[in-house]
């Protein structure tokens, strides 16, 4: 759970249908201090939604495997995208493989995508979507991804 609205709209919207939904903030890289107030945002929803919330720190592994990714490739003249290797190094890499290997049998998150049969597709809201941000996800993590909010608009 990020702390913002798309997050805790998919936490609820899956406590809604009957799943057992765990929140989770991932710390990472932080230079402005909202890190902090985006965690207190995210264990408040969590708290109003009745479920277990943990804050899971990648700081040091942000810094290593993508702020270092996106100084290098501006020092190469090349334009990075942040957004990308954190989703493939920290979102659906440590923490994805962290909760499989806590036992959760899914992740969901509020990313506007849409999945099905291990195959990503563009979110409802084409004004919304983030299905490009997630194009290094394999066929055997999407099948495990829930994107809740992915068959909404977004007003």
């Amino acid at each position: 759970m990020s702390g913002g609205v798309d997050s805790s709209v998919a936490a609820a919207l899956l406590r809604g249908a009957g799943f057992d939904v765990v929140g989770v903030h991932i710390k990472c890289y932080n230079l402005d201090g909202c890190g902090e107030k985006d965690a207190e945002d995210a264990r408040r929803a969590a708290e109003t939604l009745n479920m277990p919330f943990y804050i899971f720190d990648f700081e040091q592994e942000y810094k290593d495997r993508v702020v270092k990714y996106m100084i290098d490739g501006y020092q190469r003249g090349e334009t990075p995208n942040p957004d990308v290797m954190c989703n493939q190094e920290i979102k659906f890499g440590l923490f994805f493989n962290k909760a499989i290997a806590m036992g959760a049998n899914y992740v969901a998150t509020g990313h506007y995508a849409r999945a099905k049969n291990g195959k990503l597709y563009q979110a409802k809201d084409d004004t919304k979507d983030q299905s490009y941000f997630l194009w290094t996800l394999k066929s055997e993590q999407i099948k495990r991804l829930l994107f809740p909010v992915g068959d909404l608009i977004k007003r």
